[in-house]
């Protein structure tokens, strides 16, 4: 029987999830309201699939898979969620997701996918599937932004910090307030889970935003 681990921030959905993947014949050995309490599970249970949602509080959907592949290698990671744009799509797919299902997928649809990500290959919905292949058409690569999780202006702060810059000397270069780039430090290094500007900055430099 296969297992999963539902991460989605809204209890009524993960109840309605859940009462279908029993009747496709699937354990849901966990559930969790938000990505970090989602990593915590699918470390701990290791299923055969995450059913992963992308906007939770705290830690997105992305960081999560990502770090839930730091620490599990062979993790399968289906993301099912309303977010359909190019950037999200990309960035759960540098992340380590194996398959992305928009919300609103029919039963056939979600079982097709928890059957393929399971046994390790890639799948898409249909529209999902769409998107990838119009931008390929148009000759495009990979464009996800380093690190989705954070605003604009956040990884135009982010880049800064990881060039050796103080909170005054940013301020004055991006015409802010000091308040509001320490505030937006606060954020950076909450979303990006460091406790200070010498791991924020390895991270930054790992995720080429150099």
């Amino acid at each position: 029987m296969t297992t999963a681990v539902l991460v989605d921030d809204h209890p009524v959905f993960r109840k309605g999830l859940a009462v279908l993947l029993e009747e496709l014949n699937v354990t849901v050995v966990a559930e969790a309201p938000d990505g970090e309490a989602g990593v915590q599970e699918a470390l701990r249970h290791r299923p055969d699939v995450v059913l992963m949602d992308i906007q939770m509080p705290g830690i997105d959907g992305v960081t999560a898979t990502r770090r839930i592949f730091e620490e599990w290698p062979d993790a399968r990671v289906l993301m099912l969620t309303m977010v359909a744009d190019d950037e999200a799509v990309f960035a759960a797919i540098q992340a380590g997701a194996l398959g992305y299902l928009l919300k609103g997928a029919g039963s056939a649809e979600i079982g097709r996918a928890l059957t393929a990500v399971a046994a390790g290959e890639a799948v898409y919905g249909p529209h999902v599937a769409r998107r990838l292949k119009a931008f390929f058409n148009a000759g495009g690569g990979v464009v996800a932004k380093p690190f989705p999780e954070l605003s604009d202006g956040e990884r135009e702060v982010l880049r800064l910090v990881a060039a050796g810059l103080g909170n005054q000397v940013i301020a004055q270069r991006l015409h802010l307030s000091d308040k509001t780039v320490r505030n937006r430090v606060s954020s950076i290094f909450a979303k990006l889970d460091v406790a200070n500007r010498a791991e924020v900055i390895v991270k930054a430099r790992q995720g080429g935003l150099t």
